[in-house]
């Protein structure tokens, strides 16, 4: 006989701790929501799950149903990779815990918890790991990426502060991935995105850093674009690791510090931070001042929990948003000119160019020892996001987002498809270009020993080479 869709909800209610909630149940809609408006996808149920047990319970259902896979932690990739049409949605939110252990200086982070929980957590004790620059992305996708922010340049990736986590396969066992056990599991999961399992909890290194970090904010108006971009150039060539820098072209935000005539004027911003008690931050300050003296700054001591939340309203839930990435090796006249030209064609006062350095910490680890999705080369990552409140507005914007990737791809590093966390669309070629073929091939032998039948495919997914 064969079962209703309501019998088969039943019996998954039946196994799992965490409430089930199927359409028309209420916090349905809810309950698929996403940072990106854009998305509206309907999945065939949603579990939120409570436990390790919770997930393997769930994907055993999915097994034996025949059905996909998404999985939710902060729900903030603009691709949408958290929710899925017609499959089953594993809404980890309830495991947010983290605990951490000071003298070990490791933190226990589990799969549902946002930057803001593991950073609060941390911070209570002197102590944070690389991690975004938005608070509220989930942990769990940042990290299965790669995970870049303020502090790559002087401790790496969160995937290389990652010591161990504990993953549900498809096949519903719950395994520990590490250096000493089920390596190559271990290897995938760090980059390689949430093809190979659900990662219930991360176990991560922490490193000393000051809860008060050394800030300055200038900004300059959107005609000054070369000189701007050639004097980062001249900045972050020389920066020592406990100095990072993020250029961004954005409009200024209605902030009080900023003058009321210059208040969503388009430009570009220089955010440099020091880390710890070091006169280089004061000597950067003044070769910008001299060099190129900006419309207004800021410079002032800040919070480290406030500079992981300064891009939190620019990226605020609701928005609707589509993006691209790729790596540069230099900005070179010819970079330059291609960047200032396409800056001033956005549409949006949202939509942003976000360039980091990438060095230092980041390149030293091999390109072969993660599954990170881009050389380790000293580069620059550039992130081109088109934004806007309404959805009438977004199809220009991504014109424009694609527009500018397209100008910049001859000068790309690799493929120029970039960092797998900074893409909105994800075609078979794209990842394949993002990782190169070498690694895209090992990554689909490690994903048919753990996915052979493809369950985790609503992400960037990478199918398996011998499926069942």
């Amino acid at each position: 006989m064969t079962q209703t869709i309501g019998e088969e909800i039943e019996q998954l209610r039946a196994v799992l701790d965490g409430p089930v909630i199927a359409p028309g149940d209420p916090g349905f809609d809810a309950g698929r929501r996403v940072w990106n408006a854009e998305i509206d996808r309907r999945p065939r149920v949603i579990a939120r799950c409570t436990s390790a047990a919770d997930v393997a319970a769930a994907t055993a259902f999915a097994r034996a149903t025949g059905l996909g896979v998404s999985v939710r932690g902060g729900g903030h990739n603009a691709a949408g990779t958290a929710v899925c049409d017609g499959g089953l949605m594993l809404d980890l939110s309830q495991l947010n815990t983290v605990t951490v252990d000071p003298q070990a200086r490791r933190a226990h982070v589990g799969g549902g918890a946002l930057l803001a929980d593991l950073d609060a957590a941390t911070q209570a004790h002197g102590l944070a790991v690389p991690a975004g620059l938005v608070s509220h992305t989930g942990v769990g996708g940042l990290t299965l990426g790669g995970g870049m922010g303020w502090l790559t340049r002087e401790f790496g990736l969160t995937i290389d502060n990652l010591v161990s986590a504990e993953v549900v396969t498809a096949d519903s066992r719950v395994l520990r991935a590490a250096a000493d056990e089920h390596r190559d599991l271990f290897w995938a999961i760090r980059g390689g995105g949430g093809n190979f399992g659900v990662v219930t909890s991360f176990e991560l290194e922490l490193h000393e850093v000051d809860p008060m970090v050394q800030f300055g904010m200038f900004f300059w108006p959107v005609d000054q674009g070369p000189e701007v971009l050639r004097l980062v150039r001249e900045i972050t060539a020389a920066m020592p690791a406990e100095i990072n820098a993020v250029l961004a072209a954005v409009n200024a935000p209605p902030a009080p510090f900023v003058p009321e005539q210059y208040r969503f004027a388009p430009g570009y911003a220089l955010l440099l931070t020091g880390f710890g008690t070091t006169p280089e931050h004061a000597r950067l300050t003044a070769r910008i001042h001299q060099g190129l003296p900006p419309l207004f700054d800021l410079v002032a001591p800040l919070p480290y929990l406030e500079l992981q939340k300064l891009l939190d309203e620019a990226n605020a839930w609701g928005s609707y948003g589509y993006e691209k990435g790729t790596y540069l090796r230099d900005l070179s006249d010819p970079v330059i000119e291609v960047i200032t030209s396409w800056v001033r064609r956005k549409n949006s006062p949202k939509s942003a160019l976000l360039i980091y350095r990438l060095d230092g910490a980041f390149s030293q680890v091999g390109d072969d020892q993660t599954a990170f999705s881009g050389g380790r080369s000293p580069r620059y990552g550039a992130f081109i996001e088109g934004i806007t409140a309404e959805a009438g507005s977004l199809a220009a914007e991504r014109g424009w987002v694609r527009g500018f990737w397209e100008a910049l791809r001859p000068h790309a590093l690799g493929s120029g498809d970039g960092y797998i966390n900074g893409v909105a669309e994800h075609s078979s070629d794209g990842v394949r270009g993002s990782y190169g073929t070498a690694k895209y091939e090992r990554l689909a032998r490690i994903k048919a020993e753990y996915d052979p039948d493809n369950m985790f495919r609503f992400n960037a997914n990478i199918p398996p080479t011998a499926p069942r």
